[in-house]
């Protein structure tokens, strides 16, 4: 059985910087809870779209349409073993959204969809703080059938909820540095 994951983020940085921080596969293993120990073992970018007038300044590589992506991760904390991961980009609009699909993983299905779009926020002075609020939606089926939905049950969707919020504080906290 399939389900759906969703979070947000409010980041105050402009679209185009956020989205293009997402889009760029170097930031995912800095995204991944650090005991995963997530590493890229290949890494195969399609010749990307044109940029959106305004943001050929910023010098990233983007996971556009029809790339593929390595990585390798361990499954739980001090685990021997490591987990390969390909994902392919199966679409791409800049500063708007891109979407992954799970080719070979652990999960039987995983649709991950990014999506950015402009976004206030107050300060707190009450005064309006331009940003972006950044989607993700996930689809995904647990493997294993009734088992995988025990194990969804018990352990995959608090993992879930873990490592995006891992991922959420590493991008308040690298966001800033991209030049």
């Amino acid at each position: 059985m399939r389900h759906t994951f969703t979070t947000e983020q409010w980041l105050p940085y402009p679209v185009h910087l956020v989205f293009a921080f997402f889009a760029n596969p170097e930031n995912l293993p800095h995204l991944m809870p650090r005991w995963q120990q997530a590493h890229i073992e290949q890494a195969s970018l399609t010749t990307p779209t044109p940029r959106p007038a305004g943001t050929s300044a910023l010098r990233t590589i983007a996971a556009d349409l029809g790339s593929r992506i390595t990585i390798s991760f361990r499954p739980f904390p001090y685990s021997p073993i490591r987990i390969p991961w390909e994902a392919e980009i199966t679409d791409f609009v800049w500063s708007d959204h891109f979407t992954d699909l799970q080719i070979r993983g652990p999960f039987a299905y995983w649709l991950h969809r990014h999506s950015v779009q402009p976004a206030t926020r107050p300060d707190n002075a009450g005064r309006a703080t331009h940003g972006t609020l950044l989607c993700d939606e996930v689809i995904y089926e647990s493997p294993l059938g009734k088992l995988g939905e025990l194990a969804r049950y018990l352990f995959i969707n608090r993992q879930l909820r873990n490592t995006f919020a891992y991922r959420q504080t590493q991008a308040s906290k690298l966001l800033p540095f991209i030049p």
